[in-house]
């Protein structure tokens, strides 16, 4: 039996990428043209309807197994303003839902949903408790999984995804704090008995401790793209006492290394922040300059600094064979930043979706009357037992 999908908020189709072994994705959709330009270089165009996903009428959506929803994040993030789902940008989930329920009987049997995790804490729990609210009245039941994608590449993402089903799996009461359930999410569960909530038990990905070094794309000291005297000065000039301190130990080792750079605004001021690890912080997109990674190289005595390249975003998400000419290098860095990684979504595809649609382990969701429903997390039929 092959499994296919249709994405939202398709981005440049990296989530196609980690579906594909496992799925056939037949549809796609997103607004933005640069996005839609890289999607269109990687998979084509004969799948992809690039425009605003409240246009796209039910009947033109073919009929598949999985919908796939990784919504802006810019209202949720605690990099964003917050504003939750009612901000301009994340509020355009209430579309995707709305197509969910125009699609009546030819609604997916599971829906895959991304997000930063900062929508666990948004309007204080409030936002993600709407989120899953909605898909229990579209007839899903919901489970909550966190994953990081440092387990996979060198990059700290930790991102939340939501995954609904039309039917509950069986035996899905695994609620035990780990890393991919951390108790939020069981207290979360706990404050809200009256939603529709599953637990599959699902085994922490082995961190594979990839390190900065496996994406660095290499140049040559005279690279025009290492910055000159002046920047660079300016970059030392906006290091704290301790983050000098970090560069000149990376000096003295006998072989190059790197690391990656970051701006902050500390008391007012521009401060360069060199990460200790050997991983990059989380990508995001390019538009304002503090959201843009430098890379530190350094050893034998030396350091150079420069912005790091798509090459490397791309291989930080996972894809590092991603077609990326179709756009200038700061677009296509852009939206890498904010894209999925690849490895991520494979994990999830091959240890919990594909298992669950072609296993058929589930259960009918049975809808009860609200009222007659205990509040009590530990015996609510509408929560499995925590713990």
């Amino acid at each position: 039996m092959s499994l296919t999908a249709a994405e939202f908020f398709a981005g440049m189709g990296l989530v196609r990428e980690g579906l594909e072994p496992d799925f056939d994705v037949v549809f796609a959709n997103d607004i933005d043209p640069v996005k839609c330009s890289l999607y269109k270089a990687r998979f084509g165009s004969d799948d992809l309807v690039c425009g605003d996903i409240k246009a796209v009428r039910a009947e033109s959506v073919p009929t598949v197994d999985l919908f796939t929803a990784s919504f802006p994040c810019t209202d949720l993030s605690l990099a964003g303003n917050r504003a939750g789902l009612s901000g301009n940008q994340s509020s355009v989930f209430w579309a995707f839902t709305n197509l969910v329920e125009r699609m009546g009987s030819k609604r997916p049997r599971a829906i895959l949903i991304e997000n930063v995790s900062g929508l666990g804490s948004s309007a204080q729990g409030q936002d993600l408790a709407s989120v899953v609210k909605v898909l229990n009245d579209l007839g899903y039941s919901c489970d909550l999984v966190v994953l990081d994608a440092k387990s996979f590449v060198p990059q700290s993402r930790q991102r939340l995804f939501i995954i609904g089903m039309l039917d509950r799996p069986m035996h899905a009461n695994a609620w035990l704090s780990s890393s991919i359930r951390p108790q939020w999410i069981l207290d979360f569960a706990k404050k809200h008995p009256h939603l529709e909530l599953h637990a599959l038990s699902l085994h922490p990905p082995k961190p594979k401790l990839t390190k900065l070094a496996s994406v660095v794309e290499h140049m040559a000291p005279e690279d025009k793209r290492w910055w000159d005297e002046e920047r660079s000065e300016k970059f030392l000039s906006q290091l704290s006492t301790g983050q000098m301190k970090r560069l000149e130990l990376m000096k003295r080792v006998r072989s190059v290394g790197w690391a990656t750079a970051f701006r902050r605004t500390r008391s007012g001021k521009t401060a360069w922040e060199i990460r200790a690890d050997e991983i990059s912080g989380c990508l995001r997109t390019t538009k304002g300059g503090s959201s843009k990674q430098a890379l530190v190289e350094a050893g034998n005595g030396e350091a150079r600094v420069r912005w790091m390249t798509p090459i490397e975003y791309a291989g930080l998400q996972g894809s590092s064979d991603f077609p990326l000419d179709a756009v200038s290098p700061n677009q296509a860095m852009s939206a890498l930043g904010d894209a999925v990684c690849v490895p991520v979504i494979r994990f999830l595809s091959r240890n919990y979706l594909t298992p669950l649609l072609l296993g058929g382990s589930t259960v009918p969701l049975v809808k009860e009357d609200p009222q007659e429903l205990s509040t009590d997390p530990y015996t609510a039929q509408r929560v499995l037992p925590l713990g």
